[in-house]
């Protein structure tokens, strides 16, 4: 059993926004496409025993400050890299979801100074891996925002879309939540950037002990993504989880905790 730790509190700065329990040596979190520091309310008291425990707002979401447009994935990984400064610490045991685990591999190639671990749930070293036009996905993402929707309006729909069919419902509620604290601007600026994913002449020089996670019936970025993560990882490490969709942290979050507690313990003892 993993135990928390104190109670969880919000802090909204000038450049960052973030919620955080705990303490000890720093486990950042870092959220998805469709997410906010709220995603992580799964993980966020179960991995706060002995650990101090990040997940931010990505930079122009929820309460945190926007970038200076366009948004890059060399930026986002400037920014990780920034809050991991702006906490008082010199690195962390990254975990990112979908998105945030692709600006976890750009954290960890090009500031691996920052990166004591990684965990990578649900994503990919790129985009269009399964042929998918970059122009055709972000069109049917961008859809419902042209048609002047928020966010909060077509969270539901979507995360019931991506989510596996075993997802509780107060689960589902919950990332429902996160999502709606985006605006139409955030997730348009993410779509644009997003499409621009690929990592994978990066990849064999990263050397943080990576673990991949995925769930088995994920469509949106499914097992073999995550083959062909630890294929070009020096030292990563695959676990498919049974019965999961894409939302893999809050379809299966016990398991999730005990994985991700157990890979950093594993490299903390090294």
């Amino acid at each position: 059993m993993i135990r928390a730790n104190a109670a969880a509190v919000d802090v909204d700065g000038p450049q960052f926004a973030w919620r955080e329990q705990g303490e000890g040596p720093l486990v950042m979190l870092l959220h998805g496409l469709g997410g906010s520091r709220l995603s992580w309310e799964p993980q966020l008291a179960a991995l706060s025993g002995g650990h101090r425990v990040v997940a931010w707002d990505l930079p122009g979401y929820g309460a945190s400050a926007p970038l200076p447009p366009p948004a890059t994935f060399a930026a986002l990984a400037q920014a990780a890299a920034d809050l991991v400064a702006e906490l008082g610490d010199t690195s962390a045991h990254v975990v990112g979801i979908s998105m945030g685990g692709m600006i976890a591999q750009y954290l960890a190639a090009w500031h691996p100074q920052r990166v004591d671990s990684l965990t990578l749930l649900s994503t990919s070293p790129a985009f269009g891996l399964d042929g998918t036009a970059p122009d055709d996905w972000r069109a049917a993402r961008l859809a419902p925002l042209d048609a002047g929707m928020e966010p909060s309006e077509f969270a539901h729909r979507v995360l019931r879309s991506i989510a596996g069919p075993h997802i509780a419902d107060d689960a589902l509620a919950q990332q429902r939540a996160a999502m709606s604290r985006i605006s139409a601007a955030a997730l348009r600026t993410s779509i644009d950037c997003l499409v621009t994913h690929d990592s994978r002449s990066l990849l064999p020089a990263v050397t943080a002990p990576t673990l991949c996670l995925v769930g088995e019936l994920d469509e949106e970025t499914p097992p073999s993504y995550s083959r062909q993560l630890v294929d070009l990882l020096p030292n990563g490490a695959l676990r498919v989880i049974a019965g999961a969709g894409h939302l893999l942290n809050a379809e299966a979050p016990d398991t999730v905790n005990e994985l991700i507690a157990a890979h950093i313990a594993a490299v903390e003892a090294s």
